[in-house]
């Protein structure tokens, strides 16, 4: 799709998850119609239902059309358009395009690669079975990077590497499970998340707390006009660590690592609360926001 040297006329997205948002947002602003299917009930649906409903508003403002609940049951091309048969509960309806990105996920280009012969042993997904430390079933092979299904991403792929190299080269005891889940969403604006949802978090019965401020509130947002989103961190009320945040919007995929690296130190949130933030900025609301949690 990165390759693509023409503008879609109108560009339909099979899956409404990370990947699909980002290409529906650029293309949108290139200048295609944009029309995205999701089969779930709500797009991007690991994230909270606060954030989920917030990135579709406002990439309905820009004239992105959604099809939550959606399922493609059938395509069919003709010339230069593509129909899209769509199932949505007991309606049956037909979404036309000039052109189909399919992106409902991945898999790993693995087949080629002889790994039986190797003695590699592979999932029923094809991704390279690995330990905590990226051995694989074969003696002296570790495998590294979005093959071995333990992050796909680019950083994954780096700290894969971090792992690997410091076990090895520098008799460290590294382990991918050492690691904290964090990632982003590159729409705009953007979302950085870190550790546990607020869903996951009431799931798992953990006595927390939380913290919320809407973008609207930060004075590098109102300076910049760019108030879309809000900011949430969530407390564990025991141990006082943090267990995860969610920064939907401007530069919130940089104010997450505030976040990050004090979990990865296993601190008291009251380390980042007694900070002293620059102004103005977007992170210097961080200490504010850990000054006024509430039970979840």
């Amino acid at each position: 799709m990165m390759e693509v040297e023409f503008l879609p006329g109108h560009l339909v997205i099979l899956g409404g998850s990370y990947v699909g948002l980002e290409f529906a947002q650029m293309f949108r602003r290139f200048g295609s119609e944009v029309s995205v299917i999701e089969a779930g009930p709500r797009l991007i649906a690991r994230e909270d239902e606060d954030v989920s409903r917030a990135i579709a508003e406002f990439l309905q403002k820009e004239g992105i059309r959604l099809y939550p609940n959606s399922h493609a049951i059938e395509v069919e091309q003709d010339r230069n358009r593509v129909d899209v048969k769509v199932r949505s509960g007991e309606q049956i309806s037909h979404i036309a395009g000039t052109h189909l990105l399919v992106a409902i996920g991945r898999r790993p280009n693995t087949d080629d690669l002889g790994l039986d012969e190797a003695g590699v042993a592979t999932d029923s997904r094809g991704y390279i079975t690995v330990d905590d430390e990226l051995r694989t079933s074969a003696p002296r092979i570790w495998a590294l990077g979005d093959c071995n299904g333990r992050g796909a991403f680019t950083h994954t792929s780096y700290n894969d590497f971090q792992i690997v190299a410091g076990n090895l080269l520098d008799n460290e005891r590294r382990r991918v499970t050492d690691r904290i889940n964090a990632y982003a969403l590159y729409t705009d604006p953007p979302l950085g998340r870190v550790g546990m949802t607020e869903a996951e978090v009431r799931n798992s019965g953990k006595p927390a707390l939380v913290a919320t401020l809407p973008m609207e509130n930060v004075s590098r947002a109102y300076e910049k006009g760019e108030t879309t989103g809000f900011m949430k961190i969530l407390v564990d009320r025991d141990s006082e660590q943090i267990l995860g945040a969610s920064f939907l919007g401007l530069s919130g995929d940089e104010v997450v690592h505030c976040v990050l690296d004090v979990m990865y130190a296993k601190a008291s949130y009251k380390v980042l609360q007694r900070a002293m933030h620059i102004h103005p900025t977007v992170a210097e609301f961080i200490p504010t926001m850990l000054g006024d949690l509430r039970p979840l």
